[in-house]
């Protein structure tokens, strides 16, 4: 088995003696892999970041990074880690090159280790011809390269990022998913929590999705989907009546029921393209039109709605410990 470089084993976390932020969570990490944290705000998420790089004690439970108990020996877990949270910690007035020299000054790197670190940075993160100007006339994208920059100064063997794309550009998160995507490639452990679904779907090797405090449901992004079954074929039609009666001549097709929703039929596409093929042909001999057809597949929104109930994108409640986060973004004291 691939041993593993983040465990922790039934987190308990409290506040104020009432909310219960972590309720036994369980979580293990395989070496040069990455754990994608699903969830919605409120869920959790942020605390389990914030036990696991020492930020929290929690109240019960163990958590172990890069093979180093978090409770018996913290500083050498900070020493091990990085960590880039929800907002870009980067100081304002520092050019970008100040900042991350700043930071390997404070990860006890010489002046000229710094200095040469914070130049291969800028030019992994393409911030070279920005890396004089102060960080405030950054843009939201130069800034998150710059704070994940900040967490890589001391090579970390495991990166912790909360949320690192909230509030970007489409563009911008795209650009970051390459870069956390090399980072991986070149052997760095990751744990990421995320509220997007595309970020867990093409980041993370598991998804871990959280609710309550508790993890609900862990497995690849194909295991989660495939728990609701195959794909469905999607039928909109004029009005509720045509529906209902396209729905009556679909029937029979696919190995499930074939229901109707306001506009819209959904047959079950048991085998997939075949299934569509014929329900075209259904419709064609019925001289019934629809005015949209798609083979939708199960999507992680859809595993999150059948687990919980609501979509992943419903407003809720802040993390109880959402200010405690982004007071580290180095991972040192």
């Amino acid at each position: 088995m691939t041993r593993a470089a983040i465990i922790t084993e039934d987190l308990v976390k409290t506040f104020g003696g009432s909310v219960r932020a972590l309720d036994g969570v369980s979580l293990r990490v395989p070496q040069g892999s990455v754990l994608g944290l699903l969830g919605p705000n409120g869920a959790g998420k942020t605390t389990v970041v914030n036990v696991m790089t020492t930020l929290l004690q929690p109240d019960s439970g163990r958590a172990e990074v890069a093979g180093i108990d978090v409770l018996k020996d913290p500083a050498a877990v900070r020493r091990s880690i990085g960590l880039a949270g929800q907002f870009a910690a980067v100081d304002d007035i520092l050019t970008g090159a100040e900042n991350l020299t700043l930071v390997g000054r404070l990860n006890h790197l010489s002046t000229g280790q710094a200095r040469k670190r914070t130049h291969e940075l800028l030019e992994r993160f393409e911030l070279v011809e920005a890396g004089g100007r102060p960080a405030k006339t950054y843009s939201g994208g130069m800034r998150r390269r710059l704070d994940l920059a900040a967490a890589l100064v001391a090579r970390p063997a495991v990166l912790f990022l909360d949320e690192p794309t909230t509030g970007l550009d489409p563009r911008s998160r795209i650009d970051l998913w390459k870069v956390i995507e090399d980072l991986v490639a070149e052997g760095t452990t990751l744990l990421l929590t995320t509220q997007y679904l595309e970020e867990a779907d093409r980041l993370a090797d598991r998804i871990a999705v959280v609710d309550s405090g508790r993890v609900i449901a862990e497995g690849t992004s194909s295991e989660l989907k495939g728990r609701l079954g195959g794909s469905t074929i999607e039928i909109r039609l004029a009005d509720d009546t045509e529906a209902r009666h396209a729905g009556d001549r679909l029937s029979g097709i696919g190995d499930g029921n074939v229901t109707v929703d306001g506009t819209v039929v959904h047959v079950p596409a048991t085998h997939g393209t075949t299934t569509l093929t014929e329900v075209v042909r259904r419709l064609d001999d019925e001289n019934i039109t629809a005015r949209g057809l798609q083979l939708r597949e199960p999507s992680l929104d859809d595993v999150f709605l059948a687990l919980t109930g609501t979509s992943i994108a419903d407003d809720a409640q802040p993390d109880p410990a959402q200010d405690r986060t982004d007071d580290d973004t180095t991972g040192q004291p």
